[in-house]
């Protein structure tokens, strides 16, 4: 299941992971590695094609203990739920993320919609051991202000927050991830802008309420990558992996993720870093090798 609609070519040769590693200058990851997050793979990225468990265990066999996913399980049967349960527990795999809700935060005329979003959501998760839900802005709203629709992204969040207030499952505290998207991918989109979302979710002021900062997205939407995490690290909940252009592997196009992971040590940011790239190549080797990149770095 893809979390939107992509138009990808995914033609092309594999490229050499000892290249990519020379390229970006990491080291493969030892005792030494001081990397203080955990690593993640969004589903919908790879191994379509095959049954839900088996795509758990591919992503296993590449070395990940966490998969988000993008409501794979909208029509699972309980027989489906206790399947993938009992395969996740065998492989040692945590469902750190979902997504994938109907209605977003940015209209005003939505509000109740995306709060039963939100309520009918939570037992799924809870069943699931799934901590974390991204949320969307939606699209631009034709007859509201930016001011406005700013403010309905910060009153919605906020509405959705005291549904979630001290909630806990699997040990952790629910949380919402609001997610920009740039705006090749989506020009109707609302909120294309890093900065601006740091300053929705530094309005609605909730510890439980943080920011889905996508490298991939803002490098093609505004640049400037490391200042604006630099500065908003505590507001950061999660952080999403992919190259530009084309969305493939770190190392395969023009942000240095070297540099990335060396930041997100030193800063000690001990959330999730996931994966979501398509791979050019055989997917299970394309993820050891992002994950070798991710976990070798070293604080300078």
């Amino acid at each position: 299941m893809n979390r939107r609609t992509f138009s990808r070519n995914l033609a092309g040769a594999a490229f050499s992971a000892a290249g990519i590693e020379a390229k970006q200058g990491v080291a493969a990851p030892s005792s030494e590695s001081s990397a203080p997050y955990g690593l993640s793979v969004m589903l919908w990225t790879v191994f379509r094609n095959l049954p839900f468990e088996q795509r758990l265990a591919r992503v296993a066999e590449a070395g990940y203990k966490n998969v988000e996913l993008v409501g794979e399980y909208k029509k699972w049967s309980e027989a489906d739920f206790k399947r993938a349960n009992a395969k996740r527990k065998e492989l040692g795999i945590s469902f750190d993320t979902t997504a994938g809700l109907n209605h977003a935060v940015g209209n005003p005329a939505d509000r109740q919609a995306m709060l039963s979003d939100i309520r009918n959501e939570l037992p799924i998760m809870e069943k699931i051991d799934c901590p974390a839900v991204i949320v969307m802005s939606g699209n631009v709203i034709p007859g509201l202000s930016r001011e406005q629709q700013h403010q309905s992204c910060i009153e919605g969040l906020k509405r959705a927050a005291s549904l979630i207030e001290g909630k806990q499952i699997s040990g952790q505290p629910v949380r919402l991830l609001l997610e920009n998207i740039d705006p090749e991918e989506n020009p109707r989109y609302y909120l294309t802008s890093v900065a601006e979302g740091f300053e929705i979710i530094r309005a609605v002021n909730h510890p439980q309420v943080r920011f889905l900062y996508d490298f991939f997205h803002e490098q093609i939407a505004e640049g400037n990558l490391m200042e604006k995490l630099e500065k908003n690290i505590e507001y950061t909940g999660l952080v999403h992996i992919a190259d530009v252009p084309g969305r493939h592997a770190p190392g395969t196009g023009e942000i240095n993720y070297a540099n990335i992971y060396r930041k997100l040590a030193e800063l000690n940011y001990n959330r999730i870093v996931a994966m979501e790239f398509i791979p050019l190549g055989d997917p299970v080797a394309e993820l050891r090798q992002a994950r070798e990149a991710a976990l070798g770095v070293r604080r300078v």
